[in-house]
């Protein structure tokens, strides 16, 4: 329970529940905030009350919930929600992403996790993309801070929306869960079997979307010619669909959030062509695990993955001369940033935000 001098904070988690970077950056940074006594009592936004990882949540027994079932980028999110908003008066609202209302009724700090449809629409309507537009601009001009998960999408910040933008941004690096650690060769063997995975192979972790290039790594495998390796792909969304895969190539569309470090201790490099990460969580993931990374040289890649992996340029030539001399394996992870210095540095940026808002009235 909070105490009445405690600054409520509504925590927007409707993404929490969802198997994407989103609901993995949500539920990574709940469990590690919550249990940090900073004085704010936190409010939890989700799209129901019954969802699991609410129940691993450290304390979940006193938490306040509210059931908030609007879908993201919808009317219901832009009308209903502001009522409900307003209805717990709170003094700041966070949103782990940039869908806030347009007509929120409080001071609000967001995260932003790149500036994919300005590059990338991804076959998105007209309609999509102007409502993107719009909604993305009123958060980062109205919010009271912005929190930006690298130095790449904070310079994109700044270039799209000026120097007012930029003197609110605060870089918060991710961090692989405690979850990504190198497994034991039983678990290895174990995951072989399950999935037919007989032959050494190279690993893929994301989605199929237009910017992921994963029509590129396929065909620098075949290119490769290594018919004594296979390529495995955890990946899904109807772009999975159009891919033209060949010999060799796996496509696993759902597994056990257990089962990826395994994946990344089994596979013999993580390898991805994509041309725009905001961080790329996926790579921290796997460099935790010990799995050598191939990776295009672009956006925040460089600034992610650090002096230990492959970089290249997103060929045919340079991905296949990769997958052929990949990087060695380490001994040890290469990050050793944790969940809790991501928090510790969220609940800073919350902290400010709320003491400025209330200062103000």
């Amino acid at each position: 329970m909070y105490h009445a001098t405690m600054q409520r904070i509504i925590v927007d988690c409707r993404f929490a529940a969802t198997e994407t970077g989103l609901g993995r950056y949500t539920r990574e940074l709940l469990s590690a905030i919550v249990p940090r006594n900073a004085g704010l009592a936190y409010v939890l936004l989700v799209r129901s009350a019954e969802e699991k990882w609410i129940q691993e949540l450290p304390g979940h027994m006193a938490m306040e919930t509210h059931e908030a079932p609007f879908a993201h980028y919808s009317l219901g999110e832009q009308t209903r929600l502001p009522l409900l908003l307003r209805s717990l008066q709170a003094s700041l609202y966070f949103v782990p992403h940039f869908n806030v209302p347009l007509f929120c009724p409080m001071p609000f700090v967001c995260t932003v996790h790149d500036l994919i449809l300005h590059r990338y629409p991804n076959q998105a309507s007209y309609f999509k993309q102007c409502a993107y537009r719009s909604v993305m601009q009123h958060a980062v001009k109205k919010a009271a801070s912005l929190i930006a998960v690298s130095d790449f999408t904070a310079s994109e910040l700044a270039s799209v929306y000026g120097k007012a933008v930029a003197a609110k941004t605060n870089v918060v690096r991710e961090a692989a869960s405690p979850l990504f650690c190198s497994r034991p060769e039983s678990d290895v063997q174990k995951l072989r079997k399950t999935h037919d995975l007989h032959r050494p192979f190279f690993l893929y972790v994301g989605n199929a979307k237009q910017h992921k290039n994963v029509q590129l790594i396929i065909d620098a495998f075949r290119a490769s010619m290594m018919t004594d390796h296979d390529l495995v792909l955890i990946t899904h969304g109807p772009e999975v669909d159009r891919l033209q895969i060949g010999p060799g190539v796996k496509i696993i569309r759902s597994i056990d959030d257990s089962e990826l470090p395994v994946f990344y201790t089994a596979a013999k490099a993580f390898v991805t062509a994509s041309l725009y990460e905001g961080f790329c969580l996926p790579i921290a993931e796997a460099q935790a695990c010990g799995c050598p990374v191939i990776a295009t040289a672009l956006t925040a890649i460089p600034e992610v993955s650090g002096k230990d992996a492959l970089l290249l340029q997103p060929t045919v030539e340079a991905i296949s001369h990769a997958l052929k001399h990949p990087p060695a394996r380490t001994k040890s992870p290469v990050s050793t940033r944790h969940w809790s210095q991501v928090a510790e540095e969220t609940v800073e940026i919350l902290q400010r935000a709320v003491e400025k808002t209330t200062s103000s009235i």
